[in-house]
């Protein structure tokens, strides 16, 4: 009798879709779906997307590479600020799945969700785009400058919001720096820096896990991010939500362009 548990006796609602995923929701739904429960993140209303607007002239018009849409917030407000079309890349299915929900739900147009790992797509790229979003995902990779790099041949304008890694500052936070173990220093394309594993422990036994795709990530250090976008000619750097003292660890926001 379980495939019979998969039907709804109900009539259609927005609320069936997201409950779908019930529990597992990030995201606060955008204003004109307050009434509907998810997540309490705002998601649908991030004022990094709108600083971020700010630094590159706008979106409209633009041509929008997105990694890691989640679900699908920040493309929704993308397509709300005119993008000309967002090419957003997910790996994580059930995360893919609920962007297909919120495409349908919002009925975004210029939006196209792509299911797959975006550094492999990357490092198939010729077409170049106007505009990569970059939000919450360098600190999830097993080798985030491979991913700065990769950025840099697709866009002459990135957008980053990430966490890094700050010996003192995670002093403070001994839960946060219990999850870090090795200090390696590596050489990338000729770039030299340190590297911090961070284990997902126990987060990876939740369903609406958000992380990397392997049970560890890497972590930066602030200035070596800094200083390798600039290498790769991303010399205007704009730095904005700069919070050391954040909860899950310091981080901060970047427009870089040449």
């Amino acid at each position: 009798m379980e495939i019979l548990d998969q039907y709804l006796h109900c009539a259609p609602a927005d609320q069936n879709c997201l409950d779908i995923f019930k529990g597992e929701w990030a995201s606060k739904m955008p204003l004109e779906l307050t009434h509907l429960n998810a997540g309490t993140s705002p998601l649908f209303e991030d004022s990094r997307i709108h600083w971020i607007s700010e630094q590159f002239g706008g979106f409209q018009n633009k041509k929008i590479l997105e990694l890691g849409p989640l679900e699908a917030g920040h493309t929704y407000m993308l397509e709300r600020m005119g993008a000309a079309s967002i090419t957003a890349v997910e790996a994580n299915i059930r995360a893919y799945l609920k962007c297909l929900v919120i495409k349908e739900m919002l009925g975004l147009k210029s939006a196209h969700f792509l299911l797959g790992d975006f550094v492999e797509y990357l490092k198939q790229q010729t077409q170049k785009f106007d505009i990569c979003v970059a939000s919450g995902v360098l600190y999830h990779m097993k080798n985030p400058a491979e991913l700065l790099f990769l950025l840099s041949q697709v866009s002459e304008r990135i957008f980053l919001w990430t966490h890094y890694y700050d010996a003192a500052i995670l002093q403070a936070s001994p839960q946060i720096a219990s999850r870090f173990s090795d200090e390696v220093t590596v050489n990338y394309k000729g770039f030299c820096h340190s590297l911090h594993r961070q284990e997902y422990r126990e987060a990876l036994g939740f369903s609406g896990f958000c992380g990397g795709s392997l049970p560890f990530s890497s972590w930066m250090e602030r200035s070596d991010i800094i200083a390798y976008l600039k290498l790769l000619g991303l010399t205007n750097i704009q730095i904005e939500f700069d919070h050391p003292n954040h909860p899950n660890g310091p981080c901060f926001a970047i427009a870089a362009s040449r």
